[in-house]
């Protein structure tokens, strides 16, 4: 049984609800993608492109898990780079800076030259602020700054101290920030809905309500869902936290954590502009941080308070109101009409996870929070794969990863010690 479309500010706003239909017959495709999120959209539409008879299995609706539930932000950040960068340094030398550098800076192009490409009304808007919460994080800033500087970044980015924020973000919390023009914010389900008919122009095959019970794997894959069935050469299995398929592979190694959000009321045009003046995406430098940004209509969405227990919260917009008071002490008492929240995949060293749980059945997941951008470009890589070109996604498949040899609920509790230990150290930074 499929479900509804979560009470989010994203569904709300959808610019045309999709009606793909149910999977209620044998079809023959050259690939079967199983989640209608940002990676199998993406992924559906990359291999379109190339030519590929496409089908997409979604077990409720196109942008229904976390893609629809995020904060809407296209950053270049990374929380496994130098993780990433170690792995990669024994397999691509010296050049492993570099390419980490380069993917901060990818999915963005992707998401650009495709919103331009097939017209999609997705309220793209660049500028995004690092904001420094305490003194000392804009060491951390600084040294980022520097490095986008000496890699040609330095025209689109710029520090601005305490008074210098106060032109782009008007709040007492922050003691100064790393203005990005390179990073974007979006209308995240408009923009998977709008990628989804350009792959469906394309000629894929699009079916919502449709969940994979079953993949039979062979010389040709069977993926079967209640009504229907498809068979193809290749299977690409992009759920991410939100599917319990080939668990003998992929059991221990992906955690679901809540992330939640929230929208106000619509704000006055005058109210808006005075909270974030230049209409930039923020978010702060603690481990488990706030995110915000005005939406295309003058609501505030506002995110935060990361609960990797893997429980969603009871009501998100209660507990974020204190931290949005804070920020915002001008916007006390608020209404605030849409609250939600999506389990994002945690993987422990924070490097996105890619590889085969068979020779014909590939997978991409974990992004640890950063997935708007990093699943773009892990669908990239996928694809090209499918069409055999192997170097990068060989690099991702041989990339080690820690396992919890226990359930997930296991998994969980050790990712929410971690953080606890993270939030402790926070006062030490």
């Amino acid at each position: 049984m499929s479900e509804p479309r979560c009470n989010s500010y994203y569904n709300a706003t959808i610019n045309h609800e999709t009606e793909f239909p149910e999977l209620k017959e044998e079809i023959r495709v050259d690939v079967v993608i199983v989640g209608g999120g940002f990676t199998g959209v993406a992924t559906a539409l990359e291999l379109s492109e190339k030519g590929y008879k496409v089908a997409l299995l979604e077990a409720n609706k196109i942008g229904w898990g976390a893609t629809g539930r995020n904060g809407g932000q296209v950053t270049g950040s990374l929380s496994g780079d130098e993780a990433m960068t170690k792995q990669l340094r024994n397999r691509i030398g010296s050049d492993a800076e570099q390419y980490v550098w380069n993917m901060r800076w990818r999915g963005h192009e992707i998401i650009k030259e495709r919103v331009k490409k097939y017209d999609i009304a997705c309220d793209l808007k660049f500028g995004h602020i690092h904001t420094a919460y305490k003194y000392s994080h804009l060491k951390q800033l600084d040294k980022t700054y520097a490095e986008a500087c000496q890699r040609g970044m330095e025209g689109d980015l710029a520090m601005l101290t305490k008074s210098e924020l106060d032109e782009y973000v008007n709040t007492p919390l922050y003691h100064g920030g790393l203005l990005n023009r390179r990073n974007m914010h979006l209308h995240s389900v408009n923009l998977c809905i709008g990628e989804a008919r350009a792959a469906e122009s394309l000629g894929a095959l699009i079916f919502e309500h449709s969940a994979v019970l079953n993949i039979e794997d062979g010389s040709l894959a069977k993926v079967t869902t209640a009504k229907g069935k498809v068979i193809a050469n290749r299977v690409v299995i992009a759920g991410n936290a939100y599917h319990k398929l080939a668990r003998k592979k992929l059991r221990g190694m992906l955690f679901p954590a809540s992330l939640g959000n929230c929208a106000t009321t619509q704000l006055s045009e005058e109210l808006a502009m005075s909270l974030i003046p230049q209409d930039v995406a923020v978010y702060d430098t603690r481990f488990v941080l706030d995110y915000y940004r005005l939406t295309a209509d003058n609501r505030l969405m506002f995110g935060g308070g990361t609960n990797y227990s893997g429980r969603e919260s009871k009501d998100v917009a209660r507990e974020l109101r204190p931290a949005l008071e804070r920020t915002f002490p001008q916007l006390k008492g608020i209404d605030i009409e849409f609250g939600w929240t999506g389990m994002a995949g945690i993987v422990l060293n924070r490097i996105p996870q890619l590889g085969k749980v068979s020779p014909n059945v590939y997978y991409s997941q974990g992004y640890s929070g950063h997935g708007v951008a990093t699943s773009h470009i892990m669908a990239e890589i996928v694809a090209n794969a499918v069409a055999g070109e192997l170097h990068e996604f060989d690099l991702f498949a041989q990339m080690s990863h820690y396992r919890i040899p226990l359930n997930e609920w296991f998994g969980n509790q050790a990712l929410a010690l971690g953080m606890m230990y993270y939030k402790v150290m926070e006062n030490f930074r």
